[in-house]
C-alpha cells in the first residue's frame, strides 16, 4: 500500500500514538558466508527461501555466537560515544526498510541487530502493501467474473459470481502472517539479532530498548539507522471508531462490506480501496480537497484513469471540499460527514453514509525516539536528513553515525524506497559513496487496470525545462496496439514517455493499463542506470508480450543524433 497524495483538511497534525510493545523472539545465529539474495521488493527470503552453502553445495553453514560484549546502562554515560561497540549496526524498526538494510548489512559482514516494538514487517507487511494486494487480487477476480461483456468476448460463460467475506479477510490475514513469519525467519537464519522492545536513542551511538514493566537494555553500535515508518494520518474533526469510521489499518481486516462508503482522499490508498469495495458490491463516494481526483498522477493518465476506474463504476465524488467533521454511526444513525468549500470555508454539504474510510495519507512515526538527546528536531514529525539519509541536527549539522530511512524521513513514502534507502546507507557505512536517485524509484497503484509511474510528470518536466533551458517532448502509445493486451481483451490503456529530445534523457514514464506495475521497471532501471532512449530503443522484446508497449514507446521518441553511450556489442 502506498501513501495518499492528497490531504482533505488543511490543519497541521502531529501524531501522538504511543509505540506498542508486542514481543518478537530474539536470536543469536550468524551465517559463515555473506550472500546476495533477492526476491521481489521484499527479497526472496520473505517467501521462505534461505540460500545456504556447504562445501561446493549451496547451503547455509550456521554457527551460534555470543555477543562479544554486553554493555550495561551504567557502563557509559549519556552524551559520550563508547570506544567499543556491541554491534556494527543497530536498526530501530523492522519494517521493509529495516529488513532490507539488515540483510544487506549481513551481506557486507556487519554484526547487526534490529529492534522492533510491534511486529516484524511494519506497515507494509501487516497493514499495507501485502494484505491490500490480497484484497485487490480478490477484487480483480470478481471484476473478471462479473464482466459479462468481457467473458462473452472470450467465449466464456460463467454463472453469477459471489464471495465469502470472512474467506476474503482470511486470505489477506494469512498472507500477511506468512510473509511476516518468513521475514522473521530470514533475519534469524542470516544472523540478524532481533531485539524486542521500543527503541530509544540515548546519545551518540547508544540505544536502549525494552518492554513496559521490564528493565531497559542498553546497547551500542558504530552506526544507527532509524526506520520507524508511519501511521495513518487522521485530520482534526474526524472521530475514528474503528468500525464505521476507519483507516486503512481497519479496512484491511474487512470486518464488513458497507452498502455505501465515503472515502476521504483519492490518492493511492483511496483508489485501491475503491477498487476493492466496488468489486464487492459497495457504492463509493470520494471526498477530495483539491479540484480534481487523483491529484498526484500525471494529469493525462489521471484523466484516462478516471474515465475507466471511476465513471463506469458505482462511484461519485465531491472535489474541492474538506471533511471538517465526521461522526461515527451511533444508535441506529448513519455516519455523518460535514463538508466545507476548500477555498471559501463555507458549508457545502452534509453526507450520511454507512461507513467512512480516512485515506488522507500517512504521518511519520517518530515520537519517543529520544531525538532530543542528540539535538535533533523533527519537521512536521519527519526526521531531517541529507541526500545520503544522514540525520541533520537542530543546528544544521550532520549527526555522526546516525541515519534515517523510509517514511520517517518523508523523502518518498514507499516501502521499496525505504528498503533502497537502507541499502544505500549500508553501502555508505561500509565505505562506498552511494547516493540513491529517488527519481528512478517507481510507484504503482494496483487498481484494475493498474497505474504506474517513475520520474517526473509532464507538468513537472516542463517546469524544470523552463528553469534549466531545455526542450521537453512526449511520446505516447496505446495498449490497443499491443497484441498480448488484445488477446486478453484488455486494450484499454496508455503508456506515456516524457523525455529530452536533445540528448535522449528519460524524464518520466507513466503507464495505465494491464500489468502496468510490472511494466514500469524497464523505465525505472533505465533512469537509474542513465540509459538514454537512443540506446534502449534497440533492446529486443519477446513477441507477443506486454513489454512491447514500452518497446513501442521508446521507438516512437524522436531524439537528435548522438553517439551511443553504450559500448559496442560483440557479434556472436
Amino acid at each position: 500500500m502506498h501513501s495518499s497524495i492528497s490531504i482533505s483538511l488543511a490543519s497541521q497534525y502531529s501524531p501522538s500514538i504511543a509505540r506498542s510493545n508486542h514481543t518478537v523472539e530474539s536470536t543469536s545465529i550468524n551465517p559463515s558466508t555473506h550472500l546476495n539474495l533477492r526476491f521481489c521488493g521484499l527479497r526472496r527470503e520473505s517467501l521462505g527461501f534461505v540460500h545456504v552453502k556447504q562445501s561446493n553445495i549451496h547451503r547455509v553453514q550456521l554457527t551460534s555466537r555470543r555477543h562479544s560484549k554486553v554493555v550495561s546502562a551504567s557502563s557509559v554515560e549519556n552524551g559520550s560515544s563508547p570506544s567499543t561497540f556491541d554491534y556494527d549496526l543497530i536498526i530501530i524498526g523492522a519494517g521493509v526498510g529495516g529488513h532490507g538494510a539488515a540483510l544487506h548489512a549481513v551481506e557486507k559482514g556487519l554484526k547487526t541487530a534490529i529492534i522492533e516494538g510491534d511486529v516484524v514487517g511494519g506497515t507494509c507487511v501487516n497493514r499495507g502493501c501485502v494484505p491490500s494486494k490480497a484484497l485487490l487480487a480478490v477484487s480483480g477476480r470478481m471484476r473478471e467474473l462479473q464482466s459479462e461483456h468481457h467473458l462473452k468476448a472470450l467465449g466464456l460463460q460463467v454463472s453469477a459470481a459471489g464471495y465469502d467475506r470472512q474467506g476474503v479477510a482470511d486470505h489477506a490475514n494469512n498472507l500477511a502472517s506468512k510473509i511476516r513469519n518468513n521475514l522473521t525467519n530470514s533475519m534469524k537464519a542470516l544472523g540478524v539479532d532481533i531485539l524486542t522492545g521500543v527503541g530509544t536513542i540515548l546519545g551518540p551511538q547508544k540505544v536502549k530498548y525494552g518492554k513496559v514493566g521490564f528493565p531497559d537494555n542498553v546497547i551500542t553500535a558504530k552506526d544507527i539507522i532509524i526506520a520507524t515508518g508511519s501511521v495513518p494520518f487522521v485530520p482534526k474533526g474526524i472521530e475514528v471508531d474503528g468500525k464505521t469510521v476507519i483507516t486503512s489499518d481497519h479496512a484491511l481486516k474487512l470486518e464488513f462490506v458497507p452498502d455505501w462508503i465515503a472515502i476521504v482522499g483519492s490518492g493511492y490508498i483511496g483508489l485501491e480501496f475503491s477498487d476493492v469495495y466496488t468489486a464487492l458490491g459497495s457504492e463509493v463516494t470520494f471526498i477530495e480537497a483539491l479540484d480534481q481526483l487523483m491529484p498526484g498522477f500525471d494529469p493525462e493518465i489521471g484523466k484516462l484513469a478516471q474515465r475507466v476506474l471511476i465513471n463506469p463504476r458505482k462511484i461519485d465524488y465531491h472535489t474541492g471540499v474538506f471533511a471538517t467533521k465526521i461522526t461515527p454511526a451511533k444508535n441506529g444513525k448513519p455516519v455523518r460527514i460535514e463538508l466545507i468549500d476548500a477555498k471559501t470555508k463555507e458549508p457545502k454539504d452534509t453526507l450520511e453514509v454507512d461507513a467512512a474510510l480516512i485515506a488522507t495519507g500517512r504521518a511519520p512515526f517518530t515520537k519517543g525516539l529520544g531525538l532530543e538527546n542528540i539535538n535533533v528536531e523533527t519537521i512536521r514529525g519527519f526526521v531531517p536528513v541529507d541526500k545520503q539519509m544522514q540525520v541533520i541536527d537542530a543546528n544544521g549539522k550532520l549527526v555522526p553515525h546516525l541515519y534515517c530511512i523510509g517514511d520517517a524521513n518523508g523523502k518518498m513514502m514507499l516501502a521499496h524506497a525505504a528498503s533502497a534507502q537502507g541499502i544505500s546507507v549500508v553501502e555508505q557505512v561500509t565505505g562506498n559513496n552511494h547516493i540513491l536517485n529517488h527519481l528512478s524509484i517507481p510507484a504503482a497503484c494496483f487498481t484494475h487496470p493498474e497505474i504506474s509511474m517513475v520520474g517526473l510528470t509532464e507538468p513537472q518536466a516542463r517546469e524544470k525545462a523552463e528553469k534549466e533551458g531545455f526542450v521537453v517532448s512526449v511520446a505516447k502509445t496505446s495498449f490497443k496496439a499491443n497484441t498480448k493486451a488484445l488477446a486478453e481483451n484488455e486494450g484499454e490503456g496508455l503508456a506515456k514517455l516524457v523525455y529530452r529530445p536533445d540528448n535522449g534523457e528519460i524524464l518520466g514514464v507513466h503507464i495505465f493499463g494491464l500489468h502496468a506495475a510490472d511494466l514500469i521497471h524497464e523505465a525505472s532501471n533505465a533512469i537509474a542506470l542513465g540509459t538514454r532512449i537512443q540506446d534502449i530503443k534497440f533492446a529486443v522484446h519477446a513477441h507477443p508480450t506486454l513489454s512491447e508497449v514500452l518497446d513501442e514507446l521508446f521507438k516512437l521518441a524522436k531524439v537528435a543524433h548522438e553517439p551511443s553511450l553504450v559500448s559496442e556489442p560483440v557479434a556472436v
